[in-house]
């Protein structure tokens, strides 16, 4: 009987032990069944991402191009007659006007001689006065009265040179400008032999702003216009912009003038000519500068902002767009030049298609995304800027 009890304990052991397990597995496994289904419900979403839908548009081809400034005009204020300064009557550096006196040289010798090229002119024009009536009754013969005639003349041309040469004694500005340093002083003995330089005026208002293109690049452009790629704008029309040394842009927009007809055989460039406005005379002669002139239209142009365009390891520029069915792709194109922070492309995308902007680093290419319309002040230092 003791062993029967036993083995009937036993087995209650067991049994009891086997409903336990069974009760666990049950719940393990129901766990992970609403474990399984809570991950089943939890997806994702895409990432959000900036885009803009391009559009073509007319758009300036603008070229930047190097060259210096050049005065309109130089005057090199140099001695006529031979004499010594008495007096320096401008301020170095000033502007000056046409006519203004800037030196005077010793007119004492010019005085003189103009004096005696009076009285000669006198004397002969009295000779001709009292031979006038003689010659008509024979009583001075034709040839006295004919020398005494070109005598008078030859004394009033004397009389206009001494006139001349006593002008010259105080010397003028020949142009409006500015003067630079004097480059003699009282004093000094200047002669008309040598030209004695003096000084030199400069015309500053209007100035010019020559630079040159390469033939290369003019045919090309040729070739566009013939074409119907580019549209041709009017010489009178052209926009001319400067951009300063010091990379600021000048403030007075400039014309375009002229553009020269001939190649420069040992560089193979062309000579272009803009006049500026130079109230300020912030434009100094021998400036340099870069030219931003509008060389024709692109009435059918697409343009990207810069932060959209990345460029490989090779040097290929590409950006990604969204697909139609929203997925990331990216799309390698050609650009040709910048304009303000956009970069002109020549191929690659069409009107109508979206290009990220923000949010690059969350994408893949094939991933799906949330494109919205990008607004710069979304995120104005989003680290994908290119």
């Amino acid at each position: 009987m003791k062993v029967n009890s036993i083995k009937l304990q036993n087995g209650a052991q067991h049994s009891a032990a086997a409903l336990v397990s069974g009760l666990a597995a049950t719940v393990v496994l129901l766990t992970l069944a609403g474990c399984g289904k809570g991950q089943q419900n939890f997806t994702m979403p895409p990432p959000q991402v900036g885009v803009i839908t391009v559009q073509s548009e007319p758009l300036p081809i603008t070229t930047e191009l190097p060259g210096r400034i050049d005065p309109v005009r130089v005057a090199q204020v140099r001695a006529r007659v031979d004499g010594i300064v008495l007096h320096r009557d401008f301020i170095e550096g000033a502007d000056v006007t046409n006519g203004q006196v800037l030196y005077e040289i010793d007119p004492a010798p010019y005085k003189a001689a103009l004096d005696s090229a009076n009285a000669n002119l006198t004397n002969a024009q009295l000779l001709v006065q009292r031979y006038e009536p003689l010659v008509g009754i024979n009583a001075v013969s034709r040839q006295d009265y004919d020398n005494a005639v070109s005598a008078a003349a030859q004394a009033k041309a004397a009389e206009d040179i001494a006139q001349i040469n006593l002008g010259y004694c105080t010397v003028t500005a020949p142009i409006s400008g500015k003067i630079g340093a004097a480059l003699v002083t009282e004093g000094a003995l200047v002669s008309a032999s040598t030209a004695t330089e003096m000084a030199v005026v400069t015309q500053m208002d209007p100035i010019y702003f020559d630079f040159t293109e390469s033939s290369t690049e003019l045919l090309k452009l040729r070739r566009q216009f013939d074409s119907g790629q580019l549209e041709k704008i009017a010489p009178d029309e052209a926009k001319v912009s400067l951009v300063l040394e010091d990379g600021t842009v000048y403030p007075h927009a400039g014309k375009l003038l002229f553009a020269d007809v001939t190649v420069d055989p040992t560089t193979g460039m062309v000579t272009l000519r803009a006049e500026f406005p130079n109230p300020d005379d912030l434009l100094l002669p021998g400036m340099f500068a870069r030219a931003r002139l509008e060389q024709a239209v692109d009435s059918n142009a697409i343009t990207v902002p810069q932060r959209g365009v990345t460029f490989g390891a090779s040097g290929t520029p590409t950006v990604t767009v969204v697909t139609p069915d929203n997925k990331a792709e990216i799309q390698p194109v050609t650009v040709s030049s910048a304009v303000d922070n956009k970069w002109i492309v020549t191929s690659g995308l069409k009107s109508g298609d979206r290009v990220i902007l923000e949010g690059l680093q969350k994408v893949q290419p094939g991933m799906t995304v949330q494109p919205v319309p990008f607004s710069a002040t979304n995120d104005p230092t989003d680290g994908d800027s290119n």
